[in-house]
């Protein structure tokens, strides 16, 4: 958790009992004016029995953090009419703030599969 710097959740596409979505996150690298990034394409489903995630991570590069909020401006424009702005949060590379966005996606999580 404390190489993350900041993530950038996507709305996901949901179709049925299946979803596709796309996390982005930047990570601290050992060149304080760099940082990596990682992106996170996932499908998960409802079934039977409870839900499953199929995450795959893929580390893409470095490049200075300020050219983050136009590369995730060109994934909105790629992925087409209707696709959101992502919720960016920053982390800081905070293992409490980290565990505080857990808490809330498991929370609304719960709502959503509540009967």
């Amino acid at each position: 958790m404390e190489r993350i710097d900041r993530l950038w959740i996507f709305s996901p596409f949901r179709r049925g009992r299946r979803e596709q979505g796309l996390v982005a996150v930047s990570t601290f690298v050992s060149a304080e004016e760099r940082r990596g990034v990682v992106t996170v394409p996932y499908v998960a489903e409802h079934t039977g029995k409870g839900v499953t995630v199929e995450p795959i991570f893929m580390e893409e590069g470095e490049a200075p953090p300020d050219r983050f909020p136009g590369v995730m401006q060109g994934v909105v424009r790629r992925a087409g009419e209707g696709q959101e702005e992502p919720r960016e949060i920053e982390i800081g590379g905070s293992p409490e703030r980290f565990e505080e966005l857990l808490e809330e996606y498991d929370l609304q999580f719960l709502q959503a599969t509540s009967p």
